[in-house]
Formats: C-alpha cells, structure tokens, sequence
C-alpha cells in the first residue's frame, strides 16, 4: 500500500466532508469546459438569500454577467475586483418595476457569501475559558454551524479548457476546488508524500506558473491556494513568492505549540476550513494595496494571513470589546509578538475588524509608534489599505495641535498614525469619548513611563511627565492595545495582560523568520595590575582633595565602565582587522546574500574610532562606487530613477548611521549628514544593489528597521533583554536564498543572549509578581524615609511655589547630612527606592500624594549628591583622568574564540587539566579569576560526589566555608590583590587535592568505586571510635562492592523492597564474616546503600 497523490486526495475528501464540505467529481456537474463557475449554486443562494427582497431572475442573472464579465487577461485587478465584492458586498441597481407607474426599488445591497453566524461560530473558541470544549467539538463544530445559506462543495477532477489551447493541451485538471455558492474561492494542489522527487515546490510552481497561464480564469475567482503532499501543509495566495507559503499550525488557537507534519494537515483543515473561520478569513483578512499609489508600481501584491496574525487579531478585538471604557478598564491587552513575524499586518487586520464592527459603531484608530523611522513605515503601509480598513480618512499627524484639529467635531471614523513623542507637548484633554482605540507599536519603549521627572533650575523646580502619562491625560476613556516583540513588565501594567504571544522560537519552526546562528569572537583584553594600583590611588588623592564620596563611587562606576576598556586603541585595531578578514571571507564564501552588514559600537566615539581604522586597513572601501550605472542617465532622471528607488545612489561601501552630537570633531559632523541625509542612507541600505553595504551603528537602526536580507550583524556593545532580542532580530528576516542570520560577538553576550531567549520564549510566565513585589518594596521604603524625615516639615515643598520648594529640598539635603550615619542611611533607602520604582512606575498601585514623595526624595539626593566640597574634581573630571589611565593599562591579546568554562562546543574540558588551570592563573582581573575557579571547584567536587559520597560532602563544606569567606571579607578587602591572591591559591589547592582523591584509590590498589565503599566504612570506624585492621577494610571494601555490584544490575533496584532486603541481608553476613564491629548494623546498611545509589546513578549516566 503506497500512500499516494491520489491517496492524499482521499484523505482530504474525508477530512473535509467531516467539515461539512460534500465532495463532487467534476464529470457530475454539468457545464461547459471552459466554465469555472457553477451557476446553479450561485443562483439558488442568491434566489433563497435575497427572496424577501422580490430579487428577479434578471437581477440574479446580471449579477452572474457581472462576475464573469470580470476579463481573465488583467488577473490581479479582476481578482481584486472580486475580492473586495466578495468581502465587502456591492450595490445591485434594480431593474424598474413591471407594473405601470410603480416607483423604481431601491438599490439592493448583495453579499456572495453568507456571513450572518461567523461571529459567534468564531468567539467560542476564542475565549480561552472555552478553548478545551471547543477542541473537543471541533469535529462537531462544524455540525452546529450548518445554520447558513451558503452551499459548499468540494470537487475534485474537474476538466478545464484552457482558452489560449496553450501547449495544444486542451484540458486542466487541478486537484481539488473548493467551492462555496458556485465560487471557486480555494484551489488545492497535491502531491506525493513518498516520491522525493515531487517536492511541494512543484505543486507550487504547478498553479503559479502552468495553471495560471493556461487557465487564469479560475484564478479570478480564487481567494486562497493550498499546497501539500501530506506531510507538508501550506496555505497562500497566488500572487505570493513560495517562501511566504505558510502551515497553519492551530485548530482553536489556544494550543499551546503549532503541530507539524501529517498533523498540520488536520490543523489546516480543521483550523482555517472550519467553516465560520474560512469566512471569517475571506471577509477580512485578504488584503490588497490599493492600487492608484505610484510607488508601488506594478507589483502583484496581496496579503492573506499566517495563523499567529490571524488568531491574534481576532483575540486582541474580543478582548478590546471586553475592556472598552466605561464598563471595562481600557486595557485591550498586549500582543506579544516575535520581532520580524509580521506585527504591523496583525495591526492592520486589527483595525480593518474594529472599524466593520457593529458593537464599535466605528471607533477612531490613533497608532503610535516610538519612532519617526517605524511611524514612516506604518503610515505608507495603513496609507495603502483606505479600501481595506474601510475608511478614507488615514492620515499622518504632524503635531498634537494638528491632532487636536483631527479630532474636534469627529464622532467617529478616522485612523490617525503619530509618535508618542507628539504627545509631550501639553496634557490637555483631546477628547474624551469612549470609542477611541490606541494601539501602540512596540509598546515597551516609552509608552509605559507613567513616571514624572523633577528638573531643578535656577528658577526653582520643574516637572516634566513620562509620555504615557501625556497620553492617558490627553485621552482618559480611550482602550489602549500594545504590540510588542519584547514585552517589559511595565508593558502588562498599562495594555493589561497578554492576549495571546508568538515566539522567535515559534517563528522559526514555522519558517516564518530564519534562525539566528551565533558565533563568538571576543577580544581578549588584559589588565596591568599595576595600573589598578594607581588608579585606586588617584581615586584616594581626589577623596583627599575633599570629592563627594557618591561622586568618586559613581565615576568608579562610569570608568570600570566597558567603553574604557572596549575604546582602548590597541583593541580597536585588532578588531578591526579581524572584522575585514572576517567580512572578507564571508563575501569570498558567497555565505552573505547582499553582503550588507551592520556594525554595533557601544558609543560614538568608539564608532568613529572603528571607521578610521578601517579607513586605514581598506581604504578603496571608501570610495563612491556606482553600482547601478546612475552616471549614464541625465541628471534628472538619476533623481527621479534613485528616489523612485529603481536604482541605487552611488556610495560608498562603510558608513556611520548616528545622529550628529553638537561637539563633535568637524569632520565627524560633516560625515554623519543631516537628518534628510539620514533617511536616504536608510532607503540605500534597503536596496539590495546599493554599493552602501556596511553600516556601524550605535542606537539607530536597532529596532523596527526592516532590511529583508541583512544576514550578518557584529556586535560590540553590551546588550541585555529586549534591546538585546530587538538588535539580533534585525537579521533574521526571511528572504530567498538566506537560511540563518548571524550575530557575530566581540564582547561576550552569549550569557545574556541565552537569559534574554529564554525569558522571550515563556511568554505565559508573566511577571506580574515582579510588579506586585515592587510596589509593596516601594510603599515600604517611604515608610522608612517618612520616620526618618518625621521631624522636618516638608510642607513648602508639596504647597508652594517653585522658590519655596527649591529652599525646601536644599533645608532636606541640609537636614539629612547632619551625621554620617543619617547621611548613609538616606542614600541607601533613596536607591532601593529608585531600583523598586523604576520597575512598577506604571503601575496604579501607587497613587499621587506616594509619587510626589517618592519625587521629593529622589530630587534631595540628587542635590546631596551635587554637593562637592571646595575645588575638589567632580565626576566628569575624574572619568577623563581613570579612562587615560586604564588605556595605558590595557594591552590587547588579539581577537580568538572566547575562552569558554562550560564547554559550550560540547568538547569535554579536563577540569584538572595543569595547562587550564594555568591558563585561568593567568586571568588578571582577581574577581573574574575567583568566579571561575570557583565555578571550577564546584564541577570538580561534582565530580567527586558522584562516586564517593563521604569525601564528596567532606570537600562539598570546606569549599561553602571557603566562598563564604571570600563573600564576606571586609570592604577593605576588596581591592587588596594579596588577599585576592590567597583566596585564588586556596582554591588552586582545594583542586588539586580533589584530583589527588580523585586518584586516591591508587595506592591502596583499589579503584575509585571501592574507595567509595572503603571511606563510608572507614568513617563509622571514626565515628564511633573502634579500630579495624586497614588491611581487612580494603578486603571487605572490596566484598561489598561485589554485592552492590550484583543488586544494582536491575534498572529499578532501589524502588524494589525484595532487592533492598537481600542486600541488606548479604551485607549483614558479609560484616559478620568479616567480624566488622558490633555496632548498630543499620548504620552500615544506610551509608553503603547511599553510595550504591549515588555510585549506580552515575553509572548509568556514564
């Protein structure tokens, strides 16, 4: 038995006739060849469907005209024709009335389809409380919903003449139609699951290419396009390249992981062919771009959705009519959503279902972007789609005034697309009506910063608020919905909880982003240790010289600071070079698509630094190149041809993408452009011809800037959590011929990458209870501030005006220096405080009279910490002379694969290899050293416990006393290398003897499985005080494992009383053999049963 196409096909007819679609050969029907329609359906449903509106033969027959006449020769424009009928419906003028004198009937409104129950067909598996029940039904759901008027069909074999007889082929026959009132809306193509050479790509190039040259005319009619061969499943459309044909991976679209291979046969068919979804997908979830834009010339563009967008639209719209303002708290919730698995089409498909909603009556659609860059490319793609969101009125806002404009006297309707940052203008109401929905890409950047800032000037104090804050005055009623690819606990505060989350993982298993490979090259960077001496003592001369403490703690900070170590020349240099060799290769190997690049620098100057080296190392690299032959054209043309985006501007190879800084050197300003000039670089870098290939950026293009084929991102700037996933997420694009994006590393992310993935990846774990922790941490601390401040009045502060408050917090400052103590007291509760509020400041737990505080606490500090006695250096001075120190301290090794612990490579590292222990004596840096040791250790007495429990726990206590040491020396401690020096020698040691028992055994000519046995005996002999001849305890050691031996062969031995029992029993008469003392025997049994455990587990791992 061969499962074959004809196999497949079968399989499909059952599975859909389950749905309640009957199957039909196509020799039943009785047509002509060369008709695609089966008008005796589309008659009857519309004859049934419009009967009450006395709808005559004539009409019902103009309307089938109307459908056919649509020509076969322009495909894309009659098939978006027929889209937007079949989505939207269309106006029937009506014939005159028969009768004499009788008054011509109003136009009639008909729709194709029936779409009366979809809704309520789609809800009940939409409400997570109803997802398992809705599994359950799921093959008789579409039972319940029966109750429409629309005939389904689906056949297979149907004979189709080709009109151009192209190839002298007269007849096609695709595999199955899908037809729904006569409409043929789904075409599906098979192939074999067992013949490797019909790869699914066949099937595809079969209805894109042969079918639609020899018989377009049923592509006129087609909404979708199924391809598979059983094992691979996916839906597109025929406009769509292969790549962007999905699998639709869910049922309801609660299920937790998407299903693959034959499964996602039945998630596609019972997923998407469920009958109300299919509907619901074909009214509002095809989009076409309208066409009368210029720009996009003419490209064959149509849109239909990939399973994570369409469940997410639809939950995200159930839970806005949930929360809508008044009778719901305005938290429409937040989508989490991979960075690159198409967020701004969920929003589109968003706004299309809230503007046609009844319940809505046609709310007002304000989306925020955080980024002039992101708001550009959501205004051009929302300015596309007036026909699809239904509403004419799509406009970009340049100002909040213009915003305030837009708005007065608009009840309804309307999309309007800004940045946050327009909202920081004033907090003046801009409307308060109710059916306003703000949705907010990338929502964890600014939007959640409830928070106010106090900015004390010489004309007193000043607040400024977060913008969130700006926006929630301006519109108090409005529901606010978030997109985010990285969600911050401060994102659920104010957009309410995820709805619904689509991992990169997830992303990548459905072939909708490409993985991202990682690859290690930090530059290994030493330290002078005696340049630390002389910066400690330049510390101390500028604490002498009478500088603020908090101010030398917080340059230490700034110094220790990575960029003095990542700017420092020597290390620039040699990164340089190894970036070309490594850029070099790449392009050499063919292993880039485009060869465009980017490179992260952690700070401008050290951007600038990169650039000039490379200046030096490949100086034709800078050299215009024009690579489109933009010469040959006159100079208007050229214009026209590079803004048009048909060819590339001529460029350079290497730019740097950063905004100007007022300060910088000349030449650096005039490099780095205005910012028109800036957005051009962003439009060359997007084209794949342009010779501009290499980018080195510091914050710019981090975020929501999407070049299709970037496949290679460096990176040398500390990164951490969303900023982290965001940055690598800029290469994992799809795009033909890319199969992985790489981050290439030069300052060691792997460990934060690793946390930021996995915190990324279980998006259900929420982290809520950071927030509730916080701000029970936050009310706590302004407790304890409140008792230490009960004797000052801190009236003019909250009443007064900006003079009197300004005298009040330096009278605070003034109070809290009075003694050390207090001093130290205040700054210490001041940062908890900050650390605990910066987590839960959007939160509402904390109400205006706690915030004011917590604001009048943190301006005190801040003015003690201004406070620098005499002509002592401040911060910014003593950061120059430290970097100039450290740089001269540094002495750069060359670039190699980072020195691992942990052997990530899978390559076993003999921990007590002499070469590796070395190699980590040679580590300058004294804590780093300790902390790998330690790690060390710790893996070595590992080791040791898996077969020798006593000496294990016997080593395991002496290392927790010996880091306990190390965690608790004393402040002074802690720069003074010799003390450092002596804990690094204690565990060098402590390591060397674990290897020395590791091999104990030996002298007494006993393996290390017996010397387990033989410490466990001899510690009872200690114990309890008896003596015992060493010979005769390395003959019984000896016995006793023969015995374990022989019990523990059985897998479950130790979850088996008869087995436990009979070694307790030979181990009783082996000790009495061997005349072992006569104590409690149950004493010997526990100890050697426990190292049989732990001697037999590591075995089997082993």
């Amino acid at each position: 038995m061969k499962f074959t196409e004809a196999k497949l096909e079968q399989a499909v007819v059952e599975l859909l006739g389950e749905q309640g679609y009957p199957h039909l050969l196509g020799g039943e029907l009785t047509r002509s060849n060369s008709e695609v329609l089966i008008k005796e359906d589309l008659r009857a449903f519309l004859t049934k469907r419009y009967a009450k509106n006395n709808i005559t033969t004539g009409e019902v027959d103009s309307i089938i005209a109307k459908l056919e006449k649509l020509p076969a020769s322009d495909l894309y424009e009659s098939n978006k024709t027929f889209c937007k009928w079949l989505s939207d419906g269309f106006l029937l003028t009506r014939e005159r009335g028969m009768v004499a004198g009788s008054a011509a009937q109003k136009d009639l409104y008909v729709q194709l389809l029936d779409y009366d129950n979809v809704e309520q067909g789609i809800k009940s598996s939409l409400i997570a409380g109803n997802a398992m029940a809705a599994l359950d039904k799921v093959s008789e759901a579409s039972v319940t919903y029966l109750q429409d008027d629309n005939i389904y069909r689906f056949v297979t074999q149907l004979e189709i003449e080709s009109p151009t007889s192209y190839d002298n082929i007269e007849l096609r026959i695709p595999d199955g139609i899908l037809y729904v009132n006569g409409l043929p809306l789904v075409v599906f193509e098979f192939k074999s699951a067992i013949r490797e050479q019909a790869p699914i790509f066949e099937a595809y190039e079969q209805l894109t290419i042969r079918y639609r040259r020899a018989i377009p005319q049923l592509f006129v009619f087609n909404t979708l396009c199924v391809i598979s061969d059983g094992v691979n499943n996916k839906m597109g459309n025929l406009f769509a390249p292969y790549q962007f044909f999905y699998s639709w991976g869910k049922v309801t679209g609660q299920e937790l992981t998407a299903q693959e291979g034959i499964n996602s046969l039945h998630t596609l068919l019972q997923g998407l062919f469920d009958k109300a979804r299919l509907r619901d997908v074909m009214r509002n979830f095809v989009f076409f771009p309208d066409s009368d834009n210029k720009s996009a010339g003419k490209k064959e563009i149509k849109i239909v959705p990939r399973y994570p967008q369409y469940y997410a639209a639809n939950k995200l719209f159930e839970n806005i009519k949930q929360h809508l303002k008044p009778q719901g708290d305005g938290k429409g919730g937040t989508y989490f959503g991979a960075t690159g698995c198409g967020k701004s089409y969920t929003m589109q498909f968003l706004t299309r279902l809230l503007m046609k909603s009844v319940e809505l009556k046609s709310p007002t659609i304000i989306l925020i972007t955080d980024r002039t860059d992101l708001d550009d490319q959501l205004s051009q793609q929302f300015g596309n789609a007036k026909t699809y969101i239904g509403d004419d009125t799509v406009k970009t806002v340049t100002s909040r005034t213009h915003l305030r404009e837009l708005l007065e006297g608009r009840n309804s309707g309307g999309v309007f697309l800004t940045t946050i940052h327009k909202f920081t203008e004033d907090t003046q109401l801009l409307t308060d009506r109710t059916n306003v929905i703000c949705i907010s890409d990338e929502a964890h950047r600014s939007q959640v910063n409830l928070d106010q800032k106090i900015t004390i000037t010489d004309k007193g104090v000043k607040k400024t608020f977060g913008f969130a804050k700006y926006l929630h005055d301006s519109l108090p009623n409005a529901t606010y919905v978030g997109f985010t690819g990285t969600p911050v606990d401060a994102t659920l505060d104010v957009f309410g909880e995820v709805v619904d989350s689509y991992t990169m993982t997830e992303s990548v298993k459905d072939e909708i982003t490409v993985r991202i490979v990682y690859e290690g090259r930090a530059a290994k960077v030493c330290l002078n240790n005696s340049k630390l001496a002389e910066i400690e003592a330049y510390y101390k001369e500028c604490a002498d010289a009478g500088s603020n403490e908090l101010q030398i703690e917080d340059s230490k900070k700034a110094t220790a600071n990575m960029n003095s170590i990542l700017g420092d020349p020597d290390r620039i240099r040699v990164l340089a070079r190894d970036f070309v060799e490594h850029y070099e290769k790449r392009i050499e190997e063919c292993s880039t698509v485009a060869g465009k690049a980017m490179f992260v620098c952690s700070s401008r100057g050290i951007a600038y630094q990169l650039y000039q080296e490379l200046e030096e190392l490949r100086p034709q690299w800078f050299d215009v190149v024009d690579t489109d032959n933009a010469q040959k054209l006159s100079d208007t043309e050229r214009k026209r041809a590079i803004s048009e985006g048909r060819i590339a501007a001529p460029s350079e190879k290497v730019k740097m993408v950063m905004t100007r800084g007022k300060d910088d050197a000349e030449r650096l300003y005039n490099l780095l452009g205005s910012k028109d000039e800036r957005k051009e670089l962003d439009k060359q870098f997007k084209n794949k011809n342009s010779n501009f290939k290499i980018a080195i950026v510091v914050d710019m293009w981090l975020t929501g800037f999407d070049v299709p084929f970037l496949d290679t991102m460096y990176i040398d700037k500390p990164l951490q959590k969303h900023s982290l996933i965001q940055t690598i997420s800029r290469v994992n694009r799809q795009f033909e011929g890319k199969d992985k994006g790489l981050v290439v590393d030069y300052i060691g992310i792997k460990s934060e990458m690793n946390k930021a993935l996995a915190q990324y990846s279980k998006t259900d774990e929420t982290n809520f209870e950071d927030i509730t922790a916080s701000v029970i941490e936050v009310k706590n601390h302004l407790a304890l501030l409140a008792q230490l401040f009960h004797k000052f009045d801190s009236s003019p502060y909250f009443t007064g005006e900006a003079v009197a408050q300004l005298n009040c917090l330096n009278h605070a400052a003034e109070f809290a220096l009075i003694t050390e103590k207090r001093q130290k007291r205040f700054m210490d509760l001041v940062k908890r405080l900050k650390a605990a509020y910066d987590v839960c400041c959007g939160s509402e737990k904390i109400n205006e009279n706690e915030r004011n505080h917590i604001h009048f606490y943190l301006a005190i500090r801040s003015i003690i910490y201004k406070l620098t006695k005499g002509e002592a250096p401040d911060t910014a001075q003593m950061n120059a002379k430290v970097r100039e120190m450290i740089s001269e301290a540094l002495q750069s090794d060359g670039v190699e694969e980072v020195f691992k612990l942990g052997n990530e490579d899978g390559g076993e590292i003999d921990i007590f290899n002499d070469d590796y222990i070395a190699k980590i004596e040679k580590i300058k840096l004294p804590n780093t050293k300790i902390k790998i040791l330690q790690q060390m250790l710790a893996k070595a007495i590992g080791e040791l416990k898996k077969v020798n429990q006593t000496q294990g726990i016997d080593f395991t206590k002496r290392f927790e006393s010996l880091v306990q040491r190390y965690n608790e020396r004393k402040e002074d401690d802690v720069l003074v290398s010799s003390v450092l020096d002596d804990f690094s020698e204690s565990m060098v040691d402590m390591i060397y003897s674990v290897r020395d028992e590791m091999n104990a055994g030996d002298e007494l000519g006993i393996d290390i499985e017996e010397k387990g046995f033989y410490d466990a005996l001899k510690m009872l002999a200690v114990k309890y005080d008896f003596d015992y001849p060493e010979d005769k305890l390395i003959e019984l050691a000896q016995a006793v494992k023969v015995i374990v031996d022989d019990k523990v062969k059985f897998v479950d031995w130790n979850n088996r009383d008869d087995i436990k029992s009979s070694l307790k029993v030979e181990l009783i008469l082996i000790l009495a053999k061997f005349k072992y003392p006569p104590i409690s025997r149950d004493e010997v049994y526990k100890e050697i049963f426990e190292q049989a455990q732990s001697f037999k587990i590591n075995r089997v791992k082993g």
